[in-house]
């Protein structure tokens, strides 16, 4: 898991990268490579947890999203993580 540490005061070159951070993360999540991505504006947090084989994987994305160079982070690496998957229902055609 990643623990980002937003800039107190947020640059306007940050606020540009936003749309550019959402293609990442949801290119990541399409690849399988991003499993939870959590945001809280109010504490300045953002938490990522990534699936990769090693540190070396990790960093190389984690570097591909635009607005890490703004923020501070610590990688701490899991356990274990669990989570309940979305329940869908099933139709049926009879």
């Amino acid at each position: 898991m990643v623990d980002f540490t937003m800039p107190q005061n947020i640059p306007d070159e940050f606020t540009g990268l936003i749309p550019h951070q959402r293609a990442a993360v949801n290119q990541m999540f399409n690849d399988g490579k991003l499993l939870n991505y959590t945001l809280s504006l109010e504490a300045g947090k953002l938490w990522a947890v990534f699936s990769v084989n090693d540190e070396r994987e990790l960093y190389q994305l984690v570097h591909r999203l635009p607005l890490t160079r703004y923020m501070k982070m610590q990688v701490c690496e899991l356990t274990f993580y669990h989570t309940s998957l979305p329940v869908s229902t099933s139709f049926s055609m009879n």
